[in-house]
């Protein structure tokens, strides 16, 4: 039998707790020669609060699930099926399917590079009134038009030699006025 990974669904919120459980199970089952790896899918979010305050912390990329590397035979199955928050195997017909290695990858954001994902999360929307802290339009104040958290940057219409100019910014060049 061969490693693979497979995709465990839990209740939201408990994924964790279920690593925590099925690590003690395979500990007292004495599965450690079938359970090997179990991971759950992680990044590191920026958020931007107020002030312009950053606070950067680990956020579930699928929340809900997990992920289990074993050799897949009625013993492990049971031990995983049976833990404690797990609500069964993603799979097709009933039974569990594993993941092909670029599935994992991706379910893990590695890239080629082997660097973890790294996203920014604001609380900005259309209409936010901020200053610009850094670069050529320091101290310029402004609204924003456009925000995209993807790429990490807004467009703020600033008022620059008495007419509405947009431009785009990054998310550490502005803070929100209070």
């Amino acid at each position: 039998m061969s490693k693979r990974w497979y995709v465990v669904h839990t209740y939201s919120g408990y994924e964790n707790r279920v690593k925590t459980d099925l690590e003690h199970r395979i500990e007292t089952m004495g599965m450690q020669d079938r359970i090997f790896d179990i991971q759950i899918p992680m990044e590191r979010v920026t958020e931007i609060k107020e002030g312009g305050k950053r606070e950067t912390k680990d956020s579930k990329i699928f929340p809900g699930y997990v992920l289990v590397r074993m050799e897949m035979d009625d013993d492990s199955w049971t031990c995983v099926r049976n833990t404690p928050g797990v609500t069964g195997f993603l799979g097709g017909n009933g039974k569990p399917s594993p993941l092909s290695r670029e599935e994992y990858n991706k379910m893990m954001r590695k890239s080629d590079k082997g660097s973890g994902a790294k996203r920014t999360a604001v609380n900005l929307e259309v209409g936010t009134s901020v200053r610009v802290t850094s670069g050529p339009l320091t101290d310029f104040d402004g609204q924003v038009t456009e925000v995209n958290a993807e790429q990490g940057k807004v467009k703020v219409a600033l008022l620059i030699f008495g007419r509405e100019t947009p431009v785009e910014l990054t998310f550490d060049q502005i803070e929100v006025i209070a």
